[in-house]
């Protein structure tokens, strides 16, 4: 059978751009085939040199409809996909997307996915040391001198220890003015005492030497700065609520990272921090 496909293009609609160009159609026509003679082929015969029907044509295409709305939805070609969404390209399964950026992937349900390591529960277990015994003299009356001032109840005393220093230590991590006037402030009750009452509490904990034979030695207090978190026995963790509330620690814990204040003296006495953050 001969098929004859007429496009009826109305007059303007290639020069009126895409909105025009829609209404194009295609139709298709079906032309009864004639015998030899000019008579109307026999049902269902071939016509001479025609593939048989239902066989593919070499070569030869099949037209649609593609008017948009056009025709009885009923009638529409069956080799059309299915309309999924606004996307005519390849529908991908949801749980295949790549996450958005910003968005957290899914967590994977059999457990592949790995909690992130905390840096605080790699550190080596140290030795932990309580008092004044096992410290080198001038470690032991920088931290003296410490106390004292703290006991007081007067910041200002703070200041004699300070300036007496090698150097001045870090109280901040952003720069300070008068260092006095920085620990008044910092303190909750805006006086200092409260300030004087943490130093007092971190100097009173346990201690830990850190990067022994180095340049960097140094003897750390309280020993929980720099002990790993996994590691702190129930006891431990007794000292610890000490110095700071459990819900403090939950948020250190979370971040992988002593936050608290903490006291730093060289091996020669010099007192190199009283600071708190990372």
């Amino acid at each position: 059978m001969v098929r004859v496909c007429l496009a009826l293009l109305v007059a303007g609609t290639v020069l009126a751009g895409p909105a025009a160009a829609a209404t194009v159609r295609t139709e298709t026509i079906r032309v009864a085939p004639q015998g030899p003679n000019g008579d109307a082929a026999q049902p269902g015969a071939p016509a001479p040199g025609e593939t048989p029907a239902g066989a593919a044509q070499p070569g030869a295409s099949q037209s649609i409809d593609v008017q948009p709305g056009a025709g009885d939805p009923a009638t529409a070609p069956s080799v059309l996909p299915p309309v999924t969404g606004p996307s005519t390209g390849p529908q991908i399964p949801t749980d295949q997307l790549p996450a958005t950026p910003g968005e957290e992937a899914p967590a994977e349900e059999d457990g592949l996915v790995e909690d992130r390591v905390s840096p605080q529960n790699q550190l080596p277990v140290p030795d932990v040391k309580y008092g004044t015994a096992e410290l080198p003299a001038p470690v032991a009356r920088m931290r003296d001198q410490l106390i004292e001032a703290a006991r007081s109840g007067d910041i200002e005393k703070m200041r004699m220890v300070l300036e007496g220093n090698e150097m001045m230590p870090t109280l901040s991590l952003t720069e300070i003015g008068d260092p006095i006037e920085f620990l008044r402030a910092s303190s909750g009750d805006g006086n200092g005492q409260e300030i004087l009452a943490i130093l007092l509490d971190v100097l009173e904990a346990g201690w830990v030497k850190t990067d022994a034979g180095t340049p960097q030695e140094m003897y750390v207090w309280p020993y929980f700065a720099r002990y790993p978190f996994d590691k702190l026995s129930p006891q431990q963790k007794v000292e610890m609520y000490r110095i700071i509330t459990a819900g403090d620690f939950a948020e250190m814990d979370a971040y992988g990272a002593w936050l608290f204040y903490r006291v730093g003296i060289g091996p020669d006495g010099t007192l190199h921090y009283f600071v708190a953050g990372e």
